[in-house]
């Protein structure tokens, strides 16, 4: 995802050499999201933190952050600006030693990742860190994205559905997802010993529910188990897996979906398994965050419970 304007910068991001006390007021304000969270996190105050960021704007010559009631939202510069600061900031940081004072309990943990997961599994799981007085800030995206936003200093973890690649990030397994072909009763009432039979075949007359118009959980299931090519077309499209299972349980034809998503409506018969097989397709996902010590102590908290095993890991099995 791109961050420049249209045009692209006609000037250097920065006309004069600033302050590295000026940065690192940026990027406090750029990770922590408001100009107070960043003066608790700095133990500055308020005003000095806005006036070292008009200091830095006046060096740039543009806006870096577009003021809200609550918080203050990055300029496309301000991405730009991040993304070539962070890193260098964070190993200076650990090279020096001179890391910040720990952070209040109510300084926010920021994550990131695909809105069904973390709807489904993570933040049922994080339920009782947050009852503990954990402050967390979460934002749903597609993979490439955020880790890109990861690499600028946006957010603290990202759940992504693929290793990163490069070693600007560091990744752990989290979970194993495993994929169903799947349908309502009235439709595997009436397909399931045909297809049995048949093959995929007799799925060409049941309407495809998708996630996408390119089908690539489909595509990937007919590759994987049936061994040959996918020739539907989606009769359906919905970004968003928990609307594809919607309308998979209402009746509306038949998809291939993660079972963790599944699992309460397999128990109530709401939805079937079309198709049972030895070797269903699964996709790991990964817990990635920037190497080095976690710029909010907190990260490294949630870090530890969502690494432990349990309800958040949504066991295929289960």
């Amino acid at each position: 995802m791109g961050h420049k304007d249209g045009g692209g910068p006609a000037a250097p991001l920065l006309a004069a050499q600033p302050d590295l006390n000026l940065l690192r007021t940026f990027l406090a304000v750029y990770r922590s999201g408001s100009f107070t969270a960043a003066a608790a996190l700095l133990g500055l105050s308020q005003p000095t933190v806005t006036t070292q960021i008009r200091n830095l704007e006046r060096t740039t010559g543009q806006d870096l952050f577009e003021r809200l009631p609550r918080g203050a939202t990055p300029t496309p510069l301000a991405h730009d600006l991040a993304a070539r600061v962070a890193a260098p900031l964070d190993a200076l940081t650990a090279a020096t030693g001179c890391d910040h004072e720990p952070l209040a309990p109510t300084a926010p943990v920021h994550l990131a990742g695909p809105a069904e997961y973390l709807s489904t599994c993570v933040l049922p799981s994080l339920a009782p860190l947050v009852a503990d007085g954990l402050h967390l800030r979460v934002t749903t995206g597609l993979t490439d994205p955020l880790l890109d936003e990861l690499r600028a200093g946006r957010y603290d973890l990202v759940i992504s559905t693929t290793r990163p690649r490069g070693r600007t990030l560091l990744a752990t397994p989290l979970a194993d997802e495993e994929f169903a072909l799947v349908a309502a009763p009235v439709w595997a009432d009436r397909v399931r010993d045909r297809l049995a039979t048949e093959g995929p075949t007799a799925l060409h007359e049941v309407p495809l529910v998708t996630y996408a118009e390119d089908l690539p959980i489909v595509r990937r299931y007919w590759r994987h188990v049936f061994g040959r090519r996918l020739t539907c077309r989606a009769a359906l499209t919905i970004p968003d897996l928990r609307g594809v299972l919607s309308a998979v349980k209402a009746g509306a034809g038949f998809s291939v979906l993660p079972t963790y998503l599944c699992a309460d409506a397999f128990a109530t018969g709401a939805l079937v398994l079309l198709h049972e097989t030895d070797d269903p397709p699964i996709n790991t996902a990964y817990l990635a965050q920037r190497p080095g010590i976690p710029y909010n102590p907190h990260v490294s908290r949630v870090r530890d419970h969502l690494l432990t095993p349990g309800p958040h890991t949504c066991d295929p099995g289960a």
